[in-house]
């Protein structure tokens, strides 16, 4: 065991104290919070260009209504009251008469104005929105844009269009308007997390919103790190191993430990070198998001089983890692190694999982016959087994 040590020790300090280990400890951090500082900086900024809006209003009732609203919104919220700076883009309605003989070949020409960038985008209303049919064409409007998935003008226009559909059809059913504000108010199921009781004080907390943060970005963030440590040690043995194998500094060092010690001492190394950039990482993020006053976001009850797996994937990839560089003469063959799938893995992988298709099939309807007309009695696994090789 002592040799084991020394030989990852060895390992350890002649992979910290290069230049590229310490690069790479500055770096990732920068890769992954890079994306996130961008979010950070430009969550709230707001595209002020002006957009310029062609209207195809087929049912002839409910293009001046967008255009009056556009040059109302134009003129009173486009600005801040205090500040007086611009908050919001301008819009522009520019109403086009209907083509009866070749609608499509308008719709080709307006998409051509969006292309030459003379419109931002422009619209086609059906003439029966107001008493649609469902799935015909006629009851629809249509947003065309080269972007129209993230678009706020359309947004803003979809919400217009269906304010005066409403009114429309209310005024058509006699209600007087100020007697439907609640018909119309919508309230949003919002997300809430979980009571809990903190365990410090004794206190009940309220359940709070998730956070994006929480739910998605460090899960994303864990994932991350631990692929990433995962190339920076495990993978690179099987090089390390192939190169003291062709300089003979193997056979050298195998005078003296055996060959379990020399790859255990390696891969041993690789983990120390990984837990000693992850656990810096890990301790960096958490000091960041306490100072952030965000230290809920934390799942600490998460990090360690994020290290236990760690060392096992570590282990477990270093070992192949040491095995597959032990097989090989030269860069060319670890290249190979690393690059080429053999035919008859895929082949072996499908027949597996068609075997445990079939043994799934075989094992679920001898239980299910067995199981189907008895009552009274737990599922345990025990009596599952026996079911399921008895019938």
């Amino acid at each position: 065991m002592n040799k084991t040590l020394v030989i990852a020790k060895r390992e350890y300090r002649a992979a910290v104290r290069t230049k590229g280990f310490l690069v790479t400890l500055l770096l990732l951090p920068v890769f992954m919070g890079g994306s996130l500082l961008v979010m950070a900086l430009t969550k709230d900024k707001v595209d002020l260009t002006d957009k310029r809006i062609a209207v195809v209003d087929q049912s002839g009732i409910m293009g001046e209504n967008l255009k009056k609203r556009a040059e109302l919104r134009n003129e009173l919220d486009l600005k801040d009251t205090v500040t007086g700076e611009k908050k919001y883009p301008a819009y522009f309605i520019d109403l086009v008469a209907p083509d009866t003989v070749d609608p499509n070949g308008q719709k080709l020409r307006l998409s051509d104005q969006v292309r030459n960038k003379e419109t931002d985008a422009f619209i086609q209303i059906g003439p029966d929105i107001i008493h649609p049919v469902p799935g015909n064409e006629k009851s629809r409007i249509f947003y065309f844009s080269e972007n129209s998935l993230m678009d706020e003008t359309k947004n803003w226009i979809g919400s217009v269009l269906n304010e005066k559909i409403r009114e429309i059809r209310v005024s058509e059913l006699g209600i007087e308007q100020e007697k439907v504000g609640d018909l119309f108010y919508w309230i949003n199921l919002e997300g809430m997390g979980l009571v809990k009781m903190d365990t410090r004080t004794g206190n009940i907390q309220d359940a709070r919103k998730p956070n994006i943060l929480e739910t998605i970005m460090v899960p994303y963030i864990l994932m991350f790190l631990m692929f990433m440590t995962l190339l920076m040690s495990a993978v690179p043995l099987l090089n390390a191993v192939m190169e003291e194998k062709s300089e003979r500094i193997a056979e050298v060092l195998l005078g003296s430990v055996s060959p379990t010690q020399f790859m255990m001492g390696k891969v041993i190394g690789g983990l120390a070198v990984s837990l000693t950039t992850t656990g810096i990482y890990i301790l960096g993020a958490i000091l960041t998001i306490n100072y952030l006053d965000v230290g809920e976001v934390i799942p600490y009850s998460v990090v360690p089983w994020f290290f236990v797996y760690l060392i096992l994937n570590i282990i477990m990839v270093g070992c192949i890692m040491a095995a597959l560089g032990s097989t090989c003469n030269d860069s060319k063959d670890a290249q190979a190694i690393q690059v080429t799938i053999p035919v008859w893995q895929p082949i072996a992988g499908l027949a597996g999982i068609l075997i445990f298709t079939l043994i799934s099939i075989w094992a679920g309807g001898r239980i299910f016959r067995s199981c189907i007309i008895m009552h009274g009695k737990r599922p345990k696994l025990g009596t599952l087994l026996r079911q399921m090789l008895k019938g």
